[in-house]
């Protein structure tokens, strides 16, 4: 009888805070600049230069351990990791190994299973690394210290999942969190959230761990799922065939679908921590914790009972316009000025959707203001405009803004609702479409169809189709 296994997972998520200004010097943390353009002494870790720690990096530490149940550590201080990376301008990190901010909270996850906490040992501050831009063409490496210094919180769970469906689940918490919290955009594809995947795996029912590998950075969602059910796979057939795991880092490779060993894991000891000297120990005071607590935003479960419960949206809707922090932000935004929910939620979870998905975008991209989207559904309300021109100018709405409300004059778009000059078309569509009008005679009621249709065309979309389909059949 064969071996039954079960995979053991733990997470370390770095994520990169959403502060205008890097963690130790005033440098900028803006995505996508030139290279080296937001650079400093400090950050560039030059002889003699002092770091001075940003208030604000602290309070999204807190403020992310509050949520996830954390006891916080109200006097904590940073330590020196010592390592030589040529992304690594002081050739150490300041980091917090000893007395890091948030330790011993947990997080509730749902899966096919059920529903299950996810244990979170401790989350720390620390300063980004710069990054590595090999050019294969020249075989050079060049390096770009915009984003050395950035500031990072890193959520340590404890290896309480088994399955790729489980760390899904929980980073999809992690992140939405986070991003209603409003302390990290967690944009995978900018690397504002990382992964490491610590993985092993044993016989069900054994007491002791495996020996584990980690697999670094990996980018995406569907990577990471992928990369645990490569990597579990390539363990149980290690096990299977007497050899041994190796304890290593390893790095995935997603184009590929295999992971190759990077270097043996390091342990504390290999990184000469000690404390920082040139930071002195953070003390958070009662009065200080506990107005973070009392500005902690309402989450997303809150949200979303409270879209059931006052606005009387199905949970299907609820739960969709709550996945997004800016789709809820704007959902209550044009609510307020419209008062029509259902509505309201139907705009974004049908056009606005199929929009971002088209141009591959996330809702946090959504540009556009309440003020036009709650015009367009009074225009659409009013009957002033159809359903059919009213999606033709939330296309406008959604890429540029604009007021419909005048795109609607200008392009004179308004619904005609003249039965004289309705009458008179419809009059000529049916004697221009005999056969149509025998086969409705004859009992074919999709023939109107057709009919309404050649209506709208010579209106040119613009006729109210209730209207059209009332004269249709009386002229009929």
């Amino acid at each position: 009888m064969s071996k039954q296994y079960e995979t053991v997972i733990g997470l370390e998520v770095h994520v990169e805070l959403a502060t205008k200004t890097k963690i130790f010097c005033g440098c900028s943390t803006a995505f996508g600049s030139a290279p080296n353009t937001h650079t400093c002494p400090v950050c560039t870790g030059m002889p003699g230069s002092l770091p001075v720690l940003n208030k604000q990096v602290v309070e999204y530490a807190m403020a992310v351990g509050v949520a996830m149940n954390c006891e916080i550590n109200q006097y904590c201080k940073f330590d020196r990791k010592n390592y030589f990376y040529p992304d690594n301008p002081q050739n150490y990190q300041i980091s917090q190994l000893y007395l890091p901010i948030c330790h011993d909270g947990g997080i509730e996850i749902e899966t096919s299973e059920g529903k299950k906490t996810i244990g979170i040992h401790e989350i720390h501050m620390e300063e980004d690394a710069g990054k590595l831009v090999h050019d294969d063409w020249e075989d050079v490496s060049l390096v770009d210290y915009n984003r050395s210094g950035v500031p990072l919180i890193e959520i340590v769970s404890e290896p309480d999942m088994r399955s790729a469906e489980e760390v899904i689940a929980y980073l999809d918490k992690l992140r939405m969190i986070v991003q209603y919290l409003g302390a990290s955009d967690c944009k995978m594809q900018e690397g504002s959230m990382r992964a490491d995947v610590n993985l092993s795996v044993r016989e069900v029912g054994a007491k002791e761990f495996g020996t584990r590998t980690e697999m670094k950075n990996i980018g995406s969602f569907k990577a990471i799922a992928r990369a645990i059910e490569a990597e579990t796979a390539r363990q149980i057939d290690l096990i299977e065939s007497g050899e041994k795991v190796v304890q290593e880092t390893r790095r995935w490779n997603d184009d590929q679908g295999y992971s190759y060993a990077m270097r043996s894991k390091e342990d504390a000891q290999d990184y000469r921590y000690f404390p920082e000297p040139d930071l002195v120990p953070i003390v958070i005071s009662d009065e200080w914790l506990q107005r973070i607590k009392d500005s902690q935003p309402e989450l997303r479960e809150a949200k979303r009972q409270r879209y059931q419960d006052e606005f009387g949206l199905p949970e299907y809707d609820a739960n969709i316009l709550t996945s997004a922090k800016k789709m809820a932000d704007v959902f209550e935004a044009t609510t307020a000025i419209c008062n029509k929910p259902k509505k309201v939620s139907n705009w974004l979870m049908g056009e606005t959707m199929r929009i971002l998905k088209e141009q591959n975008k996330d809702p946090e991209d959504i540009a556009f203001s309440p003020e036009n989207l709650a015009k367009l559904i009074e225009l659409t309300d009013a009957g002033t405009i159809n359903g059919n021109v009213a999606k033709e100018v939330f296309e406008q709405i959604f890429a540029e803004d604009i007021d419909p409300d005048k795109y609607v004059e200008e392009h004179g778009l308004k619904t005609v609702n003249d039965e004289g000059a309705l009458r008179d078309t419809i009059a000529k569509v049916i004697e221009e479409n005999p056969q149509s009008v025998e086969d409705y005679r004859n009992g074919k009621e999709k023939a109107i169809g057709f009919l309404v249709g050649q209506t709208m065309k010579a209106m040119k979309g613009k006729a109210n189709p209730g209207m059209v389909n009332k004269i249709l059949k009386e002229l009929l």
